[in-house]
């Protein structure tokens, strides 16, 4: 390969929307955007526990667009494997970071030893992806940056932050590349969310790697407060309970704040206990409060976020709110139920048909979300069919991804009838509807990025190269 050329590959990511992890090849190293972890179909999970496709001593650093598993999941591995390099990241990134990348390791530490004890997985032992000792090793290399600071990674490489609003601390990542501009969009939020700042404002780009996980989807145009209040009452006439599978990070605290709202418009029953059962998602409520210049609750809001909210951090408790007398609400991780607390719930509310599951997020192909999604009349947990006859919702005004109409709206500004634009984190159909509407919007012939695939972005003079 001429040693001139600025190559992209991506390792992860790419025509799915999981495991995000693309590589930038420069004459001055090697700059990995985001470390994530694959979720879903096995097919996806099974590569997580491959080595890393390349040496990781050639990579000169990592650079992290927001802390969910998808995008910060690998790193612990990538350590263990020999990285020795700097994890940039934004400073609520950094303490939302290490607060998943420990739980994720307590989890899978927790399903091997359950997988042991009831003798339920073909591997003998089962063993954790890593633990805890290999997640709190990779944190020494975490390294904050301000929002629109400009850090220097090489003589003719450097980056800044530019907020992305898809969870708090999610940036897209502004490169400049030997005089060129590589624009890395990370998740992007919506722009209109009662909760976090929209996506910042961004120079026109060269070259633009996005996502695409809504890219064939428009969120419904109802109010999505009023969605969920309607929910709720419905469930409580029927005394039913509502189960909300939810991102400990971001997703928990938007519903809590939301619910608390609802209470004091007299909108939901005053009365109706709200449980909590995720101890980093009460963790991150407090992050919450010391980075109010993410978000938009002011101090006595991000307060109250887990005002009137039962929080149970213990697991051994996670009984007695299922057997709790009554309508309830509850929040559990996982978002897309691949683990965690919520999947004891599911055994426990699934079957019964006064009960809703309410879906406030996206469900990967493969994930036991995805199946509710799809009408599933039971759904495997811990080796054992469990019947679903309770009623599925899903409120895509809640999501924390833009749709397709904000994506190109995010686009539209950056780009210039040169620019290059890559299109990753999607599954194919969300993949082929955004780069069709790029064509038809903006003139402009997306190319879909694919796994391991190397692409030319460009080719430096000699003359520029230090």
């Amino acid at each position: 390969m001429n040693t001139n050329n600025i190559v992209l590959k991506s390792l992860g990511a790419a025509q799915t929307v999981t495991g995000s992890k693309h590589l930038l090849k420069t004459p001055e190293g090697n700059f990995l955007i985001d470390c994530g972890l694959f979720q879903g179909i096995k097919e996806l999970r099974t590569k997580n526990w491959k080595d890393f496709p390349l040496d990781v001593h050639s990579i000169r650093a990592v650079i992290l667009t927001h802390a969910h598993l998808d995008h910060c999941g690998y790193i612990p591995l990538l350590v263990k494997q020999g990285f020795t390099g700097s994890i940039y990241m934004t400073p609520p990134t950094k303490d939302l970071a290490e607060m998943i990348l420990l739980d994720s390791a307590k989890i899978q530490e927790e399903d091997a030893a359950l997988a042991n004890r009831y003798n339920y997985s073909k591997h003998k032992p089962a063993l954790p992806l890593y633990t805890i000792e290999d997640a709190e090793a990779s944190f020494r290399l975490f390294v904050t940056v301000e929002h629109s600071t400009f850090i220097k990674l090489s003589e003719n490489v450097s980056f800044e932050f530019r907020k992305a609003g898809h969870i708090l601390g999610a940036a897209s990542i502004v490169m400049k590349c030997f005089n060129k501009t590589i624009v890395f969009s990370g998740d992007l939020g919506r722009y209109h969310s009662s909760f976090l700042l929209p996506p910042s404002p961004l120079p026109e780009a060269d070259i633009v790697i996005m996502e695409s996980t809504y890219g064939d989807r428009l969120h419904d145009e109802k109010d999505p407060v009023d969605q969920l209040a309607d929910v709720i009452n419905k469930t409580v006439e029927n005394d039913g309970n509502v189960l909300i599978p939810s991102f400990a990070v971001g997703r928990a605290q938007e519903l809590m704040h939301l619910l608390n709202q609802l209470k004091k418009k007299n909108k939901i029953p005053h009365l109706l206990p709200v449980f909590l059962d995720s101890p980093m998602a009460a963790d991150a409520t407090d992050v919450l409060c010391r980075h109010d210049q993410w978000h938009k609750l002011n101090h006595k809001e991000c307060i109250s976020v887990c005002k009137d909210v039962i929080i149970n951090r213990n697991a051994h408790e996670t009984k007695s709110i299922m057997i709790y007398h009554g309508s309830k609400i509850i929040i559990a991780a996982s978002g897309m139920l691949t683990g965690g607390r919520v999947l004891e719930y599911m055994k426990h509310f699934a079957p019964h048909e006064n009960n809703i599951i309410l879906l406030t997020g996206f469900q990967a192909e493969g994930t036991r979300g995805r199946d509710l999604q799809n009408e599933k009349k039971e759904i495997k947990i811990h080796g054992n069919y469990y019947p679903v006859k309770a009623k599925v919702v899903e409120l895509s005004g809640l999501s924390a991804h833009a749709d397709q109409k904000e994506l190109l709206q995010w686009l539209e500004p950056l780009i210039t009838s040169n620019s290059k634009i890559f299109l990753v984190h999607g599954e194919p159909m969300a993949l082929q509807a955004l780069r069709s509407k790029i064509l038809e919007q903006f003139g402009i012939e997306a190319l879909v990025a694919k796994q391991n695939e190397e692409v030319l972005l460009f080719t430096v003079k000699n003359e520029i190269v230090v």
